[in-house]
């Protein structure tokens, strides 16, 4: 992952546990017992579903592809 990008949790308490969502990525949702613990997974999970995503796209790109960067 680009150490450069920046996402948003939108993170919340519901009783006993933490639980939060990556506003950009659907799919990125965790459940913790504590604030910092459900940081620490939200961003490892982001970091494996960035990884999944960028494979899934290179594998069905096939061979002949390029890689072009596009900011928003």
């Amino acid at each position: 992952m680009n150490q450069n990008n920046v996402y948003t949790a939108v993170i919340k308490q519901d009783g006993d546990w933490w639980i939060g969502w990556i506003e950009e990525v659907p799919g990125v949702n965790c459940q913790e017992a504590s604030h910092d613990e459900l940081l620490e997974s939200l961003r490892i999970t982001l970091q494996e579903a960035l990884e999944f995503n960028r494979k899934e796209a290179i594998a069905a790109a096939g061979g002949n592809f390029q890689e072009k960067p596009i900011a928003v």
